[in-house]
């Protein structure tokens, strides 16, 4: 899951490095005509794709930066950072929202400890339940 959730950022950041090397070229490429308004226009369109895309980026790394504080190597029976919780409503990884990852044919959920799942999964242990949204979560294993 932890490499799920790393190849997901990557291709984030990829994406988004990706259009900031667009957007500059296009701004380059971009060369003054008798209309300079639309000149000028075209170049301000330019700098606000390549700072969309710098956000993008820092978001992306800003997310490298908490996988990377995740110990892959804990068995706790407890849910915390870096555990797989399984229930009988879905499938959770606690880290980063990163939406649904598919891992091994099966679908995943990663979910940020602080998002509002995740405040309900931190220190939850199996036969734990708790409902979100009218629907009820039973635990029933955490890796």
């Amino acid at each position: 899951m932890h490499d799920a959730c790393i190849n997901y950022v990557r291709k984030s950041m990829d994406a988004a490095e990706l259009g900031i090397k667009d957007a500059q070229k296009a701004s380059s490429e971009d060369t003054k005509s008798s209309a300079g308004d639309k000149y000028e226009t075209g170049r301000a369109m330019m700098q606000q794709e390549t700072d969309r895309n710098l956000t993008q980026l820092n978001e992306a790394n800003k997310l490298m930066v908490a996988l990377n504080r995740i110990s892959t190597n804990s068995a706790g029976t407890k849910a915390e950072t870096g555990s797989v919780i399984i229930t009988n409503n879905g499938n959770f990884y606690l880290a980063i929202s990163a939406g649904s990852l598919s891992v091994g044919g099966k679908i995943y959920f990663a979910v940020s400890p602080a998002s509002p799942i995740g405040t309900l999964l931190l220190g939850k242990t199996a036969g734990d339940s708790f409902n979100l949204n009218a629907k009820l979560y039973i635990i029933q294993s955490i890796n």
